[in-house]
């Protein structure tokens, strides 16, 4: 069995990641992946510096990378203190992730791995970052295609303008117009970080209970199905209680509530785990309605679900402030 991987201070896991995420890439590309040996059981402890649609390449702690396929039947699960722990897919392997891989060598030299293992705070860690690194990467990726394109173009406006006679000003505005588009460019991978309020949506419970009722998944379908016609979207998910019960009870019950919500959108619309950002349960604190009524305590057992997009992506799409949302009766 698997043991516990040792918890670690999330500052030492940011900057672990971040490394990860910079410079995991072409470490994973240059340094050699070792052969298994074909039908040999190996039991692998490391970090993911690289994944495929196929697998995924871990690092161990001596460096080695080896070239992991995870096969159909495969268990995938987080360590748990009480015994077996949640099941995950196979998508929720991500770069930064540190697990424990058991399988057997197989004919490519890979690993066909049958059984992962890790903490369910380290692939929060790895999530959180993934939402930030990945638009990050998309950006650098873009400024460079976009920076080489548009360097071709004001040679050849420079090689015009320097043969034709008579053509400087025509020349001296094209060159301006160029400009004008890596300006505009530059201004867009700057906006790839902002991330602004498109919906808010809200969902309730019944008293003491975390259970999702078909008016709820109803709720959850629209969110989802507005999410996936976006590019570079991002879900903040919030759980709220009334002020029944203890203040310990009801966080408890309002982090349980955020978890509901995020499994249904996982588990029944495939949302990939990089677009929620990590649920937060705030107990009976922040009630929108009077807690000495009825009809108010129904209002705050509740979670929000905040559709969040990026503006330097989503050029096309209408953006709005928290409040405009809030206030668009979608709550």
């Amino acid at each position: 069995m698997f043991t516990k991987l040792k918890a670690i201070r999330f500052s030492a896991s940011l900057l672990a990641l971040s490394m990860v995420f910079g410079i995991g890439t072409v470490l994973a590309q240059d340094k050699p992946v070792r052969s298994l040996v074909n039908g040999q059981k190996y039991e692998i402890k490391g970090v993911v510096v690289a994944t495929s649609d196929e697998g995924f390449l871990v690092r161990d702690e001596t460096g080695n990378d080896t070239r992991v396929v995870i096969s159909p039947n495969a268990s995938i699960k987080s360590n748990s203190f009480w015994g077996s722990g949640d099941r995950f897919p196979a998508s929720s392997i991500i770069r930064g992730l540190t697990l424990e891989v058991e399988g057997r060598g197989d004919a490519s030299g890979a690993l066909g791995a049958t059984k992962i293992r890790f903490d369910k705070s380290d692939l929060e860690t790895a999530q959180s970052i993934d939402t930030r690194v990945a638009p990050a990467e998309e950006r650098i990726t873009a400024a460079e295609q976009n920076a080489e394109r548009m360097s071709g173009q004001i040679d050849e406006l420079m090689a015009i303008s320097n043969a034709a006679k008579g053509g400087a000003k025509a020349a001296q505005d094209t060159a301006d117009a160029a400009v004008a588009g890596v300006n505009a460019t530059n201004r867009r991978i700057s906006a790839i970080d902002d991330y602004v309020v498109q919906s808010t949506s809200t969902v309730n419970f019944k008293v003491n209970s975390y259970k999702l009722d078909d008016e709820a998944k109803a709720e959850l379908d629209n969110v989802a199905a507005s999410a996936l016609t976006l590019r570079g979207y991002v879900l903040e998910i919030q759980g709220f209680a009334s002020a029944d019960g203890s203040a310990q009870k009801n966080k408890v019950l309002s982090d349980r509530r955020a978890q509901a919500v995020i499994d249904y959108l996982v588990m029944t619309h495939n949302i990939p785990l990089r677009r929620i950002g990590r649920g937060y349960g705030y107990g009976e604190t922040n009630p929108v309605a009077d807690n000495t009524t009825l009809e108010g305590r129904q209002q705050n057992r509740r979670v929000e679900v905040k559709l969040l997009v990026s503006r330097g992506i989503n050029q096309n799409v209408e953006v709005r402030s928290t409040a405009d949302a809030d206030n668009d009766g979608t709550k």
